[in-house]
């Protein structure tokens, strides 16, 4: 993987894993979704119609179909994230959703996209899901409402992996403007989501206020992180860079047990040494 795009993907797990915790603490409020789709809106409108102005549509529905499908997958992820997050730990919700996705971009990159990864990128991304399913400690019991954000956090895996490749194919392949494709998905978050939302408008107003700040972080940083992941996929292989801006399991989990105080143990220490494995060995696979 060329250096450039290793460091971009590096930043956006770093900034992912800050607006996922975030979220997390966020994660009682009913139109939160909605709110930083709207700020994201907001904040990007500017550069992404400058963008759109001068961008160089190739003919056919395909730019437009590639569009649509990130709209309704990026909002079917929004939501079961956020469900995940009311129903369980930020360290458990988040590594079992980073770790699906990989896992399922790198093999859908391989049967749809055409990419042929070798051995050396074949054991990087069974490191970083093995990595992923320890620090997420998948072999403890589970009592119910751990369950929930187990299933909640499968379906966002899916989703991550369905928009990986779908928003990948679109920046690769059909050179559409990263931030067009992040502008999109959350113009269509603000608009469908809309009604439900200002049909309570006091519960939002109370909303702005208690959370509107946390809503402007996850609009900034969101953008930004995901920017530089799908320009980093027009740099180097969609199944080097999907498995390796998972290292933000790592940020997520440690920033989930510092500031959220939740649980430490050997199996996520040793998960933690297995997707540092996993990245090193993609980062250094060849194309």
């Amino acid at each position: 993987m060329p250096l450039t795009a290793l460091l971009a993907v590096l930043l956006a797990a770093c900034l992912h894993a800050s607006w996922n915790l975030v979220a997390k603490r966020a994660a009682g409020s009913t139109h939160f979704v909605w709110l930083y789709s709207v700020a994201a809106v907001v904040v990007w409108g500017i550069p992404a119609a400058v963008i759109l102005a001068h961008a160089q549509w190739q003919p056919g529905l395909r730019p437009f179909l590639a569009l649509g499908a990130t709209c309704m997958l990026h909002l079917a992820y929004a939501l079961s994230l956020q469900a995940g997050y009311r129903a369980a730990d930020l360290s458990l919700v988040y590594p079992i959703a980073r770790g699906t996705g990989p896992l399922l971009s790198f093999a859908g990159a391989a049967w749809l996209l055409g990419e042929r990864p070798g051995l050396v990128s074949l054991i990087g991304v069974l490191l970083v899901v093995v990595g992923i399913g320890l620090v997420a400690e998948l072999m403890r019991p589970r009592v119910h409402p751990v369950r929930a954000g187990i299933s909640w956090g499968l379906l966002t895996g899916t989703c991550i992996a369905g928009y990986t490749l779908n928003d990948g194919w679109a920046v690769k392949y059909l050179a559409i403007s990263p931030l067009l494709v992040d502008y999109t998905g959350n113009l269509f978050r603000a608009v469908v989501l809309a009604p439900a939302s200002l049909a309570r408008a006091s519960t939002i107003r109370q909303e702005i206020r208690q959370f509107g700040g946390a809503a402007l972080i996850v609009a900034v940083f969101g953008t930004v992180g995901y920017v530089l992941v799908l320009w980093a996929m027009t740099k180097a292989p969609i199944s080097h860079v999907a498995p390796t801006r998972e290292l933000a399991t790592l940020i997520g989990t440690y920033l989930g047990i510092l500031l959220l105080k939740e649980r430490l143990s050997w199996s996520r220490i040793v998960g933690a040494l297995c997707i540092v494995g996993g990245v090193v060995c993609l980062a250094l696979a060849r194309a």
